[in-house]
């Protein structure tokens, strides 16, 4: 068809080019958006399987955990907590962690089978951490309990 029947057919657009630019680039916004919420509402085991997301769900998941042992090591060091409820939210906060990392149920494990499991490197932190809880002549140091779990966190592959 020659161009003066395509215009005479469709007529001149009232609209700049620009307006569908601007149109893709609002509907692309929508899928992206749609997708990040599809993709942050998977399952933490879901997000383990899928390649990319992966390695970004794991460096999320130390960053915050490694963050919650943080603040949870500043209000011990300030009094806000005692020794045995700064060494429940770490054990806690741990446990969580690993079952999040590995999908072990580590919430529900003692330390022994935790020591014979996949979860063995954090056995020792555990034991610590249930003598700080559950001991009161314990001379466990829940600083650096915090700290060698925040080290843990870190470092899990």
């Amino acid at each position: 068809m020659p161009d003066d029947v395509l215009q005479f057919v469709i007529g001149p657009s009232p609209y700049a080019a620009s307006w569908l630019w601007i149109g893709l680039a609002l509907l692309t916004v929508v899928v992206i958006w749609y997708v990040a919420v599809i993709v942050w509402t998977l399952p933490a085991d879901r997000l383990r399987s899928i390649p990319l997301i992966r390695s970004v769900h794991s460096k999320l998941l130390r960053r915050r955990f490694s963050r919650a042992i943080r603040a949870i090591d500043e209000r011990y060091r300030a009094g806000e907590l005692t020794t045995p409820a700064a060494g429940r939210q770490m054990s806690r906060t741990l446990r969580s962690f690993l079952h999040q990392a590995t999908g072990t149920r580590a919430q529900y494990m003692h330390v022994e089978p935790i020591s014979s499991s996949e979860l063995a490197e954090a056995a020792p932190l555990f034991a610590a951490l249930n003598d700080a809880q559950f001991n009161s002549a314990s001379l466990v140091d829940v600083s650096e309990v915090g700290s060698t779990a925040q080290e843990l966190i870190r470092s899990w592959a």
